[in-house]
């Protein structure tokens, strides 16, 4: 492990460098095989050689420099060489449309742009100018950049901001959460009491660096343990992941609930219930155990840590998971508390527990029932919006997370429910319904909404109809589709509705005429 005496992004990445040297960090996995395998020491000089870049661009510290990329080798090498630089990165979901990618740059007043082929025509949606950009995956960049000598760089402290992690994509809505050296490499040091990650560790990346959960417990425990990174060339569907786990034989990976769920329902649970000793009490834990066995064999059989977070896991496949011995590891947190807030080692926690309260943060549950966080992870606040980041905290300085929970005696914490509406997609983004209700609420049909997860995580539409729908039911059925199309052109790919439903009934309603979304929860199997 990189022992750091300033706690800055820069510092960790020099140090990786020169311990972990000819060490493979990052590579990219496509069509079965590996390519792009950059060492830790190649790593660093070309991280030193972007910082270089930039300060040569005339960008300072505090300038801000926005990543909208896919996960690859060169994702890491521009988030350490802006912090090298003392800028402060930006990244951005690639999935996000031209629109919101251009609220975020003008929020928060990006002075450069770095893409990939892949993300090129999103910049030119955003209306970007080339001047302001850089292509990260330029094969020859590389080569006509400098390395400048470590004494050119500039100080930069552990509470310097080091990164701004936009929760929303909107207009108007648009909170990008400022996060200091400390509260990134805090949860990195700390989630090592969770979860050990060792140099001989293979992980495989499947949630975007953009997001915080990945970028801290999925690529900086890496970087300070010089562990190897792989990363995928396709979104990691199953028909993509599977035969990739199987090939990579990961070692650790962090996730979230909806990924093993799928698995879990679509292959483990149907031939589990086809096995004849499945049907009898006394032979119904053979069933088990192979259906286990078979699920870490989807997995690459190599498997030691498990993290899934972002949102509770379905009961029936934990429960599943538990009586396997799949070594899971659940934990909790937000983007907020960069992320980590509480989390566990696989098998060191009781069922349905989120684990314990990282040590260095304290938890307290208000009398409403909402978890309330102090501690190096909590953000320095949102960027250039005081009245909201005034809103996030308590008068004596606790961050309102928004949900609810509680806690045992021995200090593990259970998540009961959402007192914000967040849902998380397939890949760890952050859906915020009430945005794609205020766009349905714009058609001449609406009159009520609500955007709720379906059985599978999809998202579904429920909606009252206004009085003039009412009258013309005949036709409806052309105009959901209809409704539901033009809603998810001014949609990202992972917040668009897979389907429309009309609501006979009126939405159960709060005194302030705010639906009680707590109602409409989703629909979930049972099993095991």
């Amino acid at each position: 492990m990189i022992f750091l005496e300033k706690r800055c992004l820069g510092e960790l990445a020099l140090g990786a460098a020169e311990k972990y040297k000819t060490k493979t960090a990052f590579q990219i996995y496509r069509d079965c095989g590996v390519y792009g395998q950059l060492s830790y020491r190649d790593f660093g000089i070309k991280a030193r050689q972007f910082a270089g870049f930039l300060m040569d661009k005339g960008l300072r510290p505090g300038d801000r420099v926005m990543i909208l990329s896919e996960n690859r080798p060169e994702w890491p090498v521009a988030y350490f060489g802006a912090a090298l630089a003392g800028t402060v990165s930006v990244p951005v979901l690639v999935d996000f449309i031209g629109d919101q990618i251009k609220t975020i740059a003008d929020h928060s007043g990006v002075s450069l742009v770095c893409y990939t082929e892949r993300t090129a025509p999103k910049l030119d949606e955003a209306r970007i100018p080339r001047e302001i950009s850089i292509q990260l995956d330029d094969p020859g960049l590389f080569d006509r950049l400098r390395k400048p000598d470590d004494s050119e760089f500039p100080e930069v402290t552990e509470q310097d901001p080091a990164s701004i992690v936009y929760t929303s994509g909107t207009a108007g809505s648009s909170k990008g959460a400022a996060l200091s050296h400390r509260n990134l490499l805090f949860t990195a040091q700390a989630s090592r009491s969770l979860m050990k990650i060792f140099s001989r560790d293979r992980l495989l990346s499947v949630i975007p660096l953009a997001h915080t959960y990945e970028c801290s417990l999925g690529l900086l425990t890496a970087v300070m343990s010089g562990a190897s990174v792989t990363y995928l060339d396709k979104p990691p569907s199953p028909a993509v992941l599977l035969p990739a786990m199987k090939i990579l034989r990961p070692t650790a990976m962090v996730s979230v609930p909806l990924f093993i769920e799928k698995i879990c329902r679509s292959r483990i649970f149907p031939e589990l219930e086809k096995n004849p000793l499945y049907r009898f009490p006394l032979t119904r834990f053979i069933a088990v155990k192979a259906a286990g066995d078979k699920l870490m064999a989807a997995l690459g059989s190599s498997l030691r840590l498990f993290g899934i977070g972002g949102a509770p896991l379905a009961e029936d496949v934990e429960r599943f998971l538990r009586k396997t011995g799949f070594p899971y590891s659940p934990g909790y947190g937000l983007t907020e508390t960069s992320p980590l807030v509480a989390g566990t080692a696989p098998y060191k926690f009781p069922f349905r527990s989120a684990g314990s309260v990282v040590k260095g943060v304290k938890v307290r549950i208000s009398a409403e029932g909402e978890i309330q966080v102090q501690g190096p992870n909590v953000m320095m606040g949102y960027y250039r919006d005081e009245e909201r980041t005034k809103e996030a905290f308590t008068e004596d300085g606790w961050l309102k997370t928004g949900d609810l929970g509680s806690m045992d005696k021995k200090g593990r914490l259970y998540i009961r429910g959402r007192l914000k509406a967040l849902i998380l997609g397939p890949s760890g983004e952050n859906i915020y319904p009430e945005e794609i209700e205020n766009i349905l609420y714009d058609s001449q049909l609406v009159e009520d909404a609500l955007v709720v997860p379906g059985e599978k995580g999809e998202l579904v539409a429920l909606i009252v109809l206004n009085e003039k729908a009412r009258t013309m039911l005949a036709a409806i059925g052309d105009n959901l589709e209809a409704l539901k199309n033009s809603v998810n052109k001014r949609l990202a790919a992972f917040s668009r509705l897979n389907r429309i439903e009309v609501q006979q009934e009126p939405f159960e309603k709060t005194p302030t005429q705010k639906i009680k979304r707590f109602l409409y929860p989703k629909r979930e199997n049972k099993k095991a």
